[in-house]
């Protein structure tokens, strides 16, 4: 069962998505929730189906006190490295909160600090706060978005199905049309035995 942060600081959970995708942005999200929020459903976004992603997403963002999408691009990160990337989002995410944060949790072991706010990196956090389950939840749908819309545009790499991660189908449109502007050159879109023309 998910919990609250135990403190009496403003808190905002932060995640991101799509960091292991071969094409389209890493987006983050920051969510302060209040103290007395609850949500049987409400767990971290790996876990749950889309139909439950995305009937929780207009929840949170009606119930939460202040909530933030960031997004860095595949060409930004193609120039930090995925890491910096993801870190660069949830910096974004964190820059657009219309409330004062006290505290950030942050799902994973590593963080840029940002600002003299102070910071707790929680491993597998999406799966123990709530705040942080949250801004997974609208971390992933809104990248999902994003990709189901670029799949109207590029129809051959399957992203409406596969959302840019490393599937089957996905790297055999990559190995017959080759790679566009919203793949990660510096990924391995290909297995070693193939080679790409970028």
């Amino acid at each position: 069962m998910l919990k609250h942060f135990p403190s009496k600081k403003i808190i905002a959970g932060c995640d991101e998505a799509g960091r292991g995708c071969l094409a389209g942005p890493v987006v983050a999200a920051c969510v302060i929730l209040p103290k007395g929020f609850k949500n049987k459903i409400l767990n971290d976004s790996k876990v749950l189906s889309e139909k439950k992603r995305d009937l929780l997403r207009p929840i949170i963002e009606k119930k939460a006190i202040a909530w933030a999408v960031g997004i860095v691009s595949p060409a930004e990160i193609d120039k930090i490295n995925i890491l910096n990337a993801s870190f660069l989002a949830m910096h974004r995410a964190i820059d657009c909160l219309k409330t004062k944060v006290e505290l950030l949790l942050i799902d994973g072991n590593r963080f840029n600090p940002y600002l003299d706010i102070p910071h707790k990196c929680i491993v597998k956090g999406d799966g123990k706060f709530l705040s942080i389950a949250a801004a997974s939840i609208l971390a992933k749908t809104y990248r999902d978005d994003i990709m189901k819309n670029l799949d109207t545009e590029h129809p051959h790499y399957h992203w409406k199905k596969n959302k840019g991660y490393p599937t089957k189908q996905h790297r055999i449109g990559i190995a017959k049309f080759g790679a566009n502007s919203q793949h990660r050159k510096s990924f391995q879109l290909l297995p070693s035995q193939l080679t790409l023309s970028l």
